[in-house]
């Protein structure tokens, strides 16, 4: 994609959702992203803890 392709979406999205909503729309945005990687590193967390108990059954 070039430049303008990029100028013309950001263009769109100003058009679409207003200069003023735009900052809260991404902050939103931001928020899913945090939360979505808090899940994934939360999962491989219970999922070692998860394993440990189970190596410490085993013995």
């Amino acid at each position: 994609m070039s430049l303008t392709h990029w100028i013309v979406v950001l263009l769109i999205v100003v058009i679409l959702f207003g200069a003023g909503k735009l900052p809260k729309v991404m902050g939103d945005v931001g928020k899913g992203i945090r939360n979505f990687k808090a899940g994934l590193n939360g999962e491989e967390a219970q999922d070692n803890s998860a394993n440990q108990t189970l190596d410490n059954k085993s013995k």
